[in-house]
């Protein structure tokens, strides 16, 4: 199970140390409103799908609660049907799709998890509504 802070589920960005920080750091400025996961990842952990309108707690590497999330989308698709708006969403600086898939790659084959064309994912919008 994800943690739970404040009764609220969890929101980890990324990986803990200065991934973790800069991506936010994007969502605390406003640049980054959405993110990408793996479908499978809810089924290891036993968690469900969020849902639209839930709140959810983003933490820092020491598991506090920085700012709450509002879930303003959730949508599930494969790997590379990921559109564009969803990419650029992320707030990373991706130039392209193809720049954001292929660090998306790097990032979960370094992760121990390759991802194909095919690779359900799942893609979230949200707000920021609240800081801690």
């Amino acid at each position: 199970m994800w943690p739970r802070v404040n009764g609220l589920r969890a929101l980890e960005l990324g990986t803990p140390g200065a991934l973790r920080e800069e991506l936010n750091a994007l969502v605390l400025a406003g640049r980054k409103v959405a993110t990408t996961g793996l479908l499978a990842e809810y089924a290891e952990e036993g968690e469900e799908l969020e849902h639209v309108g839930e709140r959810m707690a983003l933490l820092d590497d020491e598991g506090g609660a920085i700012a709450v999330v509002e879930i303003t989308g959730v949508e599930v698709t494969s790997f590379a049907g990921v559109p564009w708006e969803h990419a650029r969403a992320e707030g990373e600086g991706d130039a392209s799709l193809e720049e954001w898939r292929e660090g998306h790659r790097r990032f979960w084959a370094r992760e121990g998890t390759p991802v194909e064309d095919g690779t359900e994912v799942v893609c979230l919008s949200f707000r920021v509504v609240g800081a801690e």
